[in-house]
């Protein structure tokens, strides 16, 4: 396993960013049940874990597009993971709303964003994938050229995935499923009979009951 997919797997398991229930799943807000539930806010709180984030992303942003001329954060939980990155890279920042405000200026996209600007988007999750889309399409819709996606983790679901490729958006994640579950076993936070659940359950979310 990438030892970088390990370490962020190994931190957000620590910190209890993620938490994982086989036997005793979440409800979403969409009402799917799910083993896993995920707040990578938690993250900014420990110092040590939010530079290694913003670090990481820093190096894929540069190794993955190093024509970059802005950052975008998905609000809201990727404005501050953002900042961060804009920050070490000494780059313009901008976030994207769910939708346009009702009142005010009526931004969906709140900062300075010229026209056929160079842009990679930082998300903190990768669920289905279409919220983070969806702020990828704002900012198309507004002349910016996306690069591509940087998240801290996906669920790796198929349905994720295509949705990226009809979207002829490229993503790259810090860390994944299946680090996250290799590592859980590794420190005996999930049996082993446990992955049976674990792994059925992301190859079809919006069915799956426990």
């Amino acid at each position: 396993m990438n030892e970088v997919k390990k370490t962020i797997a190994e931190k957000l398991i620590q910190i209890k960013a993620i938490k994982l229930q086989p036997t005793n799943p979440f409800t979403w807000a969409s009402g799917w049940k799910s083993p896993i539930y995920c707040d990578n806010r938690l993250t900014l709180s420990y110092s040590d874990i939010r530079k290694l984030i913003r670090d990481e992303f820093v190096n894929q942003i540069r190794k993955n597009y190093p024509e970059v001329e802005v950052i975008a954060g998905v609000a809201t939980g990727a404005i501050a993971q953002g900042v961060l990155v804009a920050e070490a890279m000494d780059l313009p920042f901008v976030y994207v709303r769910p939708s346009a405000k009702s009142h005010g200026m009526g931004n969906q996209i709140e900062g300075y964003l010229p026209d056929n600007k160079k842009v990679v988007v930082i998300e903190d999750l990768i669920s289905t994938g279409g919220s983070s889309l969806k702020a990828v399409a704002s900012l198309r819709e507004a002349g910016a050229e996306v690069l591509g996606m940087v998240a801290i983790i996906t669920y790796d679901f198929p349905l994720a995935q295509n949705n990226f490729k009809e979207a002829d958006c490229n993503l790259i994640t810090l860390s994944d499923y299946h680090a996250l579950l290799e590592y859980a076993t590794s420190v005996n936070y999930v049996e082993e009979n446990q992955l049976e659940t674990l792994q059925e359950w992301r190859k079809d979310p919006s069915v799956w009951q426990q």
